[in-house]
């Protein structure tokens, strides 16, 4: 009897730890106007508030200048060695730069794609957008037509550019979730001029500046991105941190203080990284069963999925994950590779966490007159028994 309540008991203890162990709470509850926290691997969103609220953005928008240049620089338009002429409209005593971070660049002088790069991403200059926006489209009004275009086609659908620099205008709003997306793209996408916004200081002209992100000076997982202050926009920072080969991406925006926007950030990635993992699942083409086809030149087709599989799940679930695979029966030929003959699911204690298409990894012609008339008698005999 002692011995049955001690098993007893241990069981009670070991149920109370495993659930304890995979309960996750909700997402910290931060005082910016709009926060996004999202798995740059798998898509999958952490946390999010007011996500899709267009908001000034401030520096926040080199991003997408530094982006449309990496675009530019990765399709062989621009070198990083090409001198660009510095304009009197670039030029850092421009009065609408006044008060604002500037690379200090000087009119007529030539400064080279790399430095301005640099000056965009780490000095955060306004002088610096402007001349590589009047070297990449010959005006800002143009070059903010480019920047519009390239949000299109990320699927940035609420955001819209004036400017190259972000200071203040009415039309002229991004939000947490298209800022979330841009720096996705800019981490998978461009990787060699990602690693820029790690670099911690940048010298031009004899002025030493520093990165303003300085989370990434107390947090050594932390590599990017950008940091962005106006009176109407407040304290901003996306983010982006790496952690046993999980990567997050966080955005808060319209935060009071350098401080605030630093210690909500960090809240978000700790929030994501302490209570998720990033599981890689199935590679492309992965095979998962091998039905029967009807009316072929062979018997059965190798099915799967057609793309890599990627999830963010609750840290300690992934060995919970049940795969459930459906074909539609009867499948009859012909079939060609990528055709959709059923579905997956991947649960977890019931619950479906993701779903994609069962799709033919090979391709299956139709058989002969008679293979196919025998087939459909086999067909036939089989719907009786269904019946």
């Amino acid at each position: 009897m002692i011995r049955f309540a001690f098993v007893l008991l241990f069981t009670v203890i070991a149920s109370a730890s495993v659930q304890a162990a995979t309960i996750v709470p909700s997402p910290p509850q931060l005082s910016a106007k709009a926060y996004f926290l999202i798995d740059a691997n798998s898509g999958a969103v952490l946390a999010e508030h007011n996500a899709d609220m267009p908001l000034p953005p401030a520096s926040l928008t080199k991003m997408m200048t530094s982006y449309v240049l990496a675009v530019e620089m990765d399709a062989g338009r621009v070198k990083a060695t090409d001198k660009v002429v510095i304009s009197e409209n670039a030029w850092s005593q421009n009065p609408l730069f006044e008060g604002s971070s500037l690379m200090w660049i000087e009119p007529g002088k030539e400064v080279s794609v790399a430095d301005l790069e640099r000056g965009i991403v780490i000095s955060s200059g306004n002088d610096a957008t402007v001349a590589i926006a009047e070297h990449l489209a010959g005006n800002e009004s143009a070059f903010a037509e480019m920047m519009n275009a390239h949000a299109e086609s990320l699927g940035m659908k609420d955001s819209y550019f004036v400017n190259s620099h972000g200071l203040p205008h009415p039309e002229h709003m991004m939000t947490s979730r298209d800022l979330a997306t841009l720096a996705i793209a800019l981490v998978n996408n461009h990787p060699e001029h990602y690693a820029i916004y790690k670099e911690r200081e940048f010298t031009f002209n004899g002025i030493r500046q520093y990165n303003r992100n300085t989370l990434m000076s107390e947090d050594p997982t932390v590599d990017g991105l950008k940091t962005g202050h106006t009176e109407e926009a407040g304290y901003c920072l996306v983010a982006s941190a790496e952690r046993r080969g999980m990567r997050l991406v966080s955005v808060v925006m319209g935060t009071q203080s350098t401080t605030a926007r630093k210690n909500q950030s960090r809240s978000l990635l700790n929030y994501g990284f302490r209570f998720f993992e990033t599981v890689d699942l199935f590679d492309a083409m992965h095979q998962l069963e091998t039905p029967r086809i009807w009316k072929g030149q062979q018997e059965t087709v190798s099915a799967g999925l057609m793309d890599e599989t990627v999830l963010t799940l609750p840290r300690g679930k992934k060995k919970n994950l049940v795969t459930e695979v459906v074909v539609n029966e009867p499948l009859e030929a012909p079939v060609a590779v990528g055709d959709r003959i059923g579905s997956v699911r991947l649960l977890i204690e019931g619950e479906t966490v993701h779903e994609a298409p069962l799709v033919a990894l090979e391709a299956v012609e139709q058989g002969g007159f008679f293979s196919r008339l025998w087939d459909m008698l086999m067909m036939w005999i089989a719907s009786l028994f269904r019946a």
